[in-house]
């Protein structure tokens, strides 16, 4: 049974992961960490990460990027493994979750679906076999209306993941609208979409001489990054200190 604090454990992410894990008969969510505690949980909530004192093996963050610091400094004190799902880190903080990861378990990924993660590690071996091949690669994104950010941090984890098997060679084109030209072989185009209430939407397209291959990946619901931050947790709950990420999980 892998013990859980909840960090951020009254947002949307930490209910879902709260529902997740009461589901899971491998898991038990022991504590939770929130600003404000309004008694509806079925686990104690500490509005003090410094407070809580109940005894777990792993921490899931899904928080707000000024309460990770402190976050951060708890884990390290207690030797707890942390799952860090909070987004829109600055240098500074990603700089002291690299020195905590020194100390402590850390995982941390620019997107914790199984799915996506997997896409990555199926990209590298598409990548090897349709490139040297004159497929042209091209990424199109989709979100909902209210996603501030383009193109997405999956969209380019997506490029980098790509990118990595092309030594690098590949540049990122976000718009082709002022230039006129044919289009260079050594680019990758990513393109963004935003409407309507679309959770998530990747399609990694391999265009080449009479044939497209597209991988496509869709989430429906945010529950799918809860998913892949439960199984996380169960991974990382008991291992050594270092930085670790969702292609650890998968395998």
């Amino acid at each position: 049974m892998t013990r859980v604090i909840m960090h951020g454990c009254n947002g949307k992410m930490g209910q879902t992961i709260s529902g997740l894990i009461a589901a899971d008969p491998e898991v038990e969510l022991v504590a939770g960490v929130d600003a404000r505690d309004d008694g509806h949980n079925p686990y104690p909530v500490f509005t003090d990460i410094d407070q809580c004192d109940v005894e777990a093996d792993c921490l899931i963050d899904f928080s707000a990027a000024p309460a990770v610091d402190r976050m951060l400094d708890y884990c390290v004190a207690r030797k707890l493994p942390c799952v860090l799902c909070t987004t829109g880190l600055s240098e500074e903080q990603l700089a002291h979750v690299k020195e905590a990861s020194a100390q402590v378990a850390i995982l941390k990924s620019a997107n914790m679906s199984l799915g996506i993660n997997l896409l990555l590690k199926m990209l590298k071996e598409a990548t090897g076999v349709l490139a040297p091949a004159g497929f042209d690669i091209e990424i199109v994104e989709k979100h909902h209306n209210l996603k501030l950010d383009a193109p997405s941090g999956t969209a380019l984890a997506l490029a980098d993941s790509i990118n990595a098997e092309l030594n690098q060679e590949y540049e990122y084109v976000f718009d082709r609208s002022g230039r006129r030209q044919k289009r260079p072989q050594k680019e990758i185009g990513i393109s963004a979409v935003r409407g309507g209430t679309i959770v998530g939407d990747h399609d990694v397209i391999f265009a080449g001489a009479d044939e497209v291959i597209t991988f496509s990946h869709t989430a429906y619901s945010k529950a799918v990054f809860g998913k892949g931050a439960v199984q996380a947790a169960k991974f990382l709950a008991g291992k050594g200190a270092g930085m670790y990420d969702m292609a650890d999980v998968i395998g």
